[in-house]
């Protein structure tokens, strides 16, 4: 893992926990291919950032008062860990792909498009969603990521789709 001091504009890759391994074997591959680094984000739905206003005792109030800072280590030590697995399998041997993670909150597509822009990253990649209904009704009541990107952004952005083996397919 390197810092967020790239020496060129680095590919924004939208990841998640035990997400589908096409996205980061995507994004690896064309880092690679292009000689950029990867910055990957993960972004926690479940925080969001408000203004503190020390009149206002509401605003003092963490929306998830329970959850600590280990937490986020341990994900983000998962995380990086997944990473850094795909990228030896994508390119053995080969360290040439520089990389960072980084953690966002709120919304992912918002996060994702404000992050690409402060950092001026020249492409997004994120996945689809996994097939099923519960993934399907999240992004129902959700809305997915990649089309919102696609139509709320001055850049391109490659929505990596999930390949489930067929029965009889070797994968």
């Amino acid at each position: 893992m390197t810092s967020d001091q790239f020496k060129g504009k680095p590919l924004l890759v939208g990841i998640m926990p035990r997400q589908h391994p096409e996205v980061l074997q995507t994004a690896a591959g064309l880092a690679s291919g292009l000689g950029a680094p990867m910055l990957c984000a993960y972004v926690d739905e479940a925080s969001y950032l408000v203004d503190w206003d020390p009149a206002r005792s509401a605003h003092r109030l963490s929306l998830r008062p329970d959850a600590g800072i280990e937490e986020l280590r341990t994900l983000a030590t998962e995380l990086e860990a997944q990473i850094q697995d795909v990228l030896e399998a994508v390119a053995p041997g080969d360290p040439a792909v520089e990389w960072t993670l980084r953690t966002l909150t709120g919304d992912p597509a918002r996060s994702l498009g404000r992050l690409a822009a402060e950092v001026e990253a020249p492409m997004i990649i994120v996945g689809t969603s996994e097939r099923g209904f519960s993934h399907r009704l999240s992004e129902a009541l959700n809305g997915s990521v990649g089309a919102w990107l696609s139509h709320h952004q001055s850049r391109p952005v490659l929505v990596v789709p999930y390949h489930k083996a067929v029965r009889g397919e070797r994968r």
